[in-house]
């Protein structure tokens, strides 16, 4: 097979992974109303049905990330995706046959968040392992651009899946599972590290001495990936609501403007990515760009109620997102050198998903409450964040004269 075609399908492999992840989530946001309904729960509850698959995710993801560095990335990916397919059906038989379908159901999320936290962040961390250089940016904002591209179609997907039943979505989890195990297991080709992985007492200390010399900046990319996601699912959650509440409007149409902002979303961060390259003055200043735009389209959604206005202000917000997120997704990848990057991107990962399990419980409280203070809260919050960005991510004026495999050397962090 041409040298070219074969990175083409392994790329298009990897992109695999984090759609499946999306799918999790994303694909269920339409039909929580109709669920809830069927399952006779609170709101709240029924906002757990997302919150718990992201908990459980972000708990096991360090542990998978630590055990991706000391095996192999396939390792760990693989048998992920299994356990994430064998969620869905536990949940899917729940609905269908159990008595006591709600708890059943959170147990199949659980287990799919725990096959989640072995599929994107590894899926990271093997992008940082198979390109280098400007090559590696431009395959991660693939990456993103293939997660934003999960969010796009999974509303429709969850859409067209409910007119069969509203519990067909999680019988549909296991088919894209395997999908995705095919092309990892014979397009995904891992290079053989010639070193022995290192004994757990000298891997932690590794990652505190990296935590240590670079803890600042990291923790502000962290939070900054948590916040864009925690935006993003409480704002969607919220739109789900209004959708069926306020306007009438459920089924396909549902899906479909479900999927507008998220399209927006995607195509940025695809542009995003395949134009940073290894730059990392424009890295900091399109996050710093796209938190601002996230701020002024949350402060300004609080005049506009009628829905052509709020998705027309709404898409300045997913521009916003997609700016950061490829930015933040290729400093955190090149922070570290190979060894440890499974661990470090997973740790990233486990707060991104933070961050989706707090939206939707936390937007139904406000929602509840207050929506002007709902969305001026949140403009507040990404105004901060781009404050600490500003702050914390310094980027050397001179680029080093030393080609190496890590970002260190590009960053002066305070």
């Amino acid at each position: 097979m041409p040298k070219q075609k074969q990175k083409g399908l392994t790329i298009v492999a990897i992109g695999s992974i984090p759609l499946i992840l999306v799918l999790g989530n994303s694909m269920l946001i339409p039909i929580l109303p109709k669920m809830r309904t069927e399952l006779d729960v609170s709101q709240f509850k029924i906002s757990l049905i997302i919150s718990v698959f992201s908990i459980a995710a972000a708990i096991s993801i360090p542990i998978l990330g630590y055990l991706s560095d000391r095996f192999s990335r396939k390792a760990i990916i693989i048998p992920s995706l299994i356990l994430y397919g064998i969620g869905g059906i536990l949940a899917g038989a729940a609905a269908a046959w159990f008595s006591n379908a709600y708890i059943w159901i959170l147990a199949g999320r659980v287990m799919q968040g725990i096959g989640a936290a072995g599929t994107a962040p590894i899926a990271m961390a093997l992008t940082g392992d198979l390109f280098k250089g400007g090559e590696q940016s431009k395959v991660l904002g693939l990456v993103e651009a293939s997660n934003g591209f999960g969010k796009v179609i999974s509303p429709i997907l969850g859409s067209l899946l409910a007119i069969l039943f509203w519990y067909a979505a999680f019988f549909a989890f296991p088919i894209f599972c395997l999908i995705s195990i095919l092309l990892t297991v014979f397009f995904v080709k891992e290079k053989k590290s010639k070193k022995t992985p290192p004994p757990v007492g000298k891997y932690v200390k590794g990652l505190i001495s990296v935590f240590k010399t670079e803890g600042r900046w990291l923790f502000a990319a962290y939070l900054t990936g948590a916040v864009c996601l925690f935006t993003l699912f409480g704002v969607l959650f919220y739109i789900s609501d209004i959708l069926e509440k306020d306007h009438n409007i459920n089924g396909l149409l549902k899906g479909s403007i479900l999927a507008i902002p998220l399209l927006i979303m995607t195509i940025t961060s695809y542009i995003t990515g395949s134009k940073i390259g290894k730059n990392m003055r424009l890295m900091k200043s399109l996050i710093i760009l796209g938190l601002l735009f996230m701020t002024v389209s949350f402060s300004v959604l609080v005049f506009f109620k009628s829905l052509v206005p709020f998705f027309s202000i709404l898409g300045i917000s997913s521009i916003g997102t997609g700016l950061v997120l490829p930015c933040i997704n290729s400093f955190i990848t090149g922070s570290v050198p190979s060894d440890r990057r499974g661990f470090v991107t997973s740790l990233y990962g486990s707060v991104r998903f933070l961050g989706v399990a707090i939206g939707p419980p936390i937007f139904s409280s406000l929602m509840e409450w207050s929506r002007t203070g709902m969305f001026l809260i949140t403009a507040g919050l990404t105004l901060f964040v781009g404050f600490l960005c500003l702050v914390l991510i310094h980027v050397s004026k001179k680029e080093p004269s030393n080609k190496k495999d890590t970002l260190f050397e590009k960053l002066q962090l305070t």
